[in-house]
């Protein structure tokens, strides 16, 4: 048998057999993970170490077993967004979002402006939330907890305008086909307005505990460093590949949602290391609080979904009371509104890189194949090289920075 098939532990006691046979040194295999508190997830690292130092690595996926896109493929396509909730759970309105607009693309559905621009809103939110959650932890990881103490609380105002909007917090279950569910009530402008006043002073003391500390540098600087060619090779995208310096950004090279209607720079890196991962995310957020901004002050008028009563369910008040609606929702809910048959990709700019939805239709009432890309499932696949030779702490900062969510692994 190939040494490559063999199991990572058989082939690292080989391994370590051959070197202690050799020279007299001592190797040893480390688990880290799958339940490692600094894994941030349920996956495991199998590490040959020589003393602090990674010679070589092998990652394990599988210990969530979810089998979300064959389940997806037996359910309605109404009842598949909160399954997408459950993928990056740190940022799931987008996950929302793009399962909606991808829907929407292969309905042929055109939701009003008014729309677009909210679901602009909250996809922004969420990307704030998500790099908040990063880049705290990066510093947590590094030995820095103030930091994340203090920016939490701002998660948590992002989270009471999720609930303001669709009654959940973390898996948000938001939205419908061809806009939102409801209009958005007075709460939620006055916390949006409050948060966009009373965040950015929060967050610039937040980069100036970190950003020049001499300690988070040292551990960052140069650690976990991949080249833009290599993150190319392994289909990286979003903040891990803009930090290897290119300004690949979905929102700009293929605008959806309304998305060229904002002016809005594409921080990039030059080194692709862990410091360079978080200086991007630092930078997205003012990019994003920006793009919030003039979201609020171009808002259209206009409803807050499509006309299109074959696929948006009606208001449960109306199917009580009107015979119109009432056959609208048992059509939909029944799955007697006729799909097109089709095939359609919609990428969105998750919080962590592109993430999209690969749909083929076949007229019935549920997708004849769904695919999610997870861009964490393609960062997980580098991470053994990019830590291979470097100490075992080093391993942690550099995971922490590529934000891998194990909820996108398991799909």
């Amino acid at each position: 048998m190939s040494e490559l098939l063999l199991p990572p532990e058989q082939r690292y006691a080989n391994i370590i057999e051959k070197r202690r046979n050799e020279d007299g040194s001592e190797l040893t295999i480390l688990n880290l993970g799958p339940t490692h508190p600094a894994t941030h997830g349920i996956f495991q690292n199998i590490l040959l170490m020589d003393g602090e130092r990674i010679i070589d690595g092998e990652g394990t996926v599988g210990y969530i077993h979810r089998a979300f896109e064959k389940i997806a493929e037996n359910r309605p396509f109404y009842q598949i967004n909160v399954l997408t909730d459950r993928l990056n759970y740190c940022s799931a309105p987008i996950n929302n979002m793009g399962w909606w607009m991808t829907v929407e693309k292969a309905l042929g559905i055109e939701v009003p402006k008014r729309v677009q621009y909210m679901r602009v809103i909250v996809m922004e939110l969420a990307r704030i939330a998500d790099h908040i959650i990063c880049n705290s932890v990066l510093g947590v990881d590094t030995g820095a907890l103030t930091g994340f103490l203090y920016v939490f609380q701002f998660r948590e105002r992002i989270y009471e305008i999720y609930e303001e909007i669709s009654g959940a917090r973390l898996t948000t279950n938001m939205g419908r086909i061809g806009g939102f569910e409801r209009d958005w009530s007075p709460a939620v402008w006055t916390k949006l307005d409050a948060f966009l006043e009373e965040f950015p002073e929060v967050w610039q003391e937040f980069e100036n505990l970190l950003v020049r500390n001499r300690i988070f540098m040292d551990r960052t600087i140069n650690v976990g460093a991949i080249s833009a060619e290599k993150a190319m090779s392994y289909g990286f995208t979003g903040p891990n590949l803009r930090a290897a310096g290119i300004d690949y950004d979905i929102r700009v090279a293929q605008p959806y949602s309304s998305y060229e209607d904002f002016e809005f720079n594409i921080p990039v890196g030059k080194s692709g290391d862990t410091y360079d991962r978080f200086c991007v995310r630092n930078a997205e957020v003012w990019e994003s609080i920006s793009i919030i901004k003039q979201a609020l002050a171009k808002m259209p008028e206009g409803s807050y979904h499509a006309d299109v009563p074959e696929y948006y369910l009606p208001p449960k008040e109306d199917v009580y009371t009107t015979m119109e609606s009432l056959i609208y929702h048992f059509k939909i809910v029944m799955g007697e509104v006729p799909v097109p048959l089709t095939e359609v990709y919609h990428p969105v700019e998750g919080g962590n890189g592109e993430l999209g939805f690969y749909l083929i239709t076949d007229g019935s009432r549920t997708p004849y194949r769904l695919h999610f890309r997870r861009p964490c499932f393609i960062y997980y696949q580098a991470f053994n090289e990019i830590v291979r030779g470097q100490n075992l702490s080093d391993a942690i900062a550099t995971l922490s920075s590529l934000n891998v969510i194990a909820g996108e692994l398991d799909a």
